[in-house]
């Protein structure tokens, strides 16, 4: 059972850094590069959208994220 999210429009998501990717598979660096991060504790913003979430859900336990207004 997954828990369905949707995008909410016009909103924004924050997306902080906080676990390393040492020990992880090539593709969850790459999607962290992706999402604009470059290093540990580094906290990016980016448009709320599916593909955004898609990202995010790949390295959820790297990263931590929260919604902004």
């Amino acid at each position: 059972m997954s828990r369905e999210v949707t995008a909410a429009p016009g909103k924004r998501l924050s997306v902080r850094w906080v676990k390393s990717a040492i020990g992880y598979n090539e593709r969850q660096r790459r999607t962290l590069r992706a999402l604009g991060l470059h290093r540990l504790g580094q906290v990016v913003e980016h448009q709320d959208s599916p593909q955004i979430r898609g990202m995010v859900e790949s390295v959820k336990h790297l990263v931590e994220v929260r919604l902004l207004g």
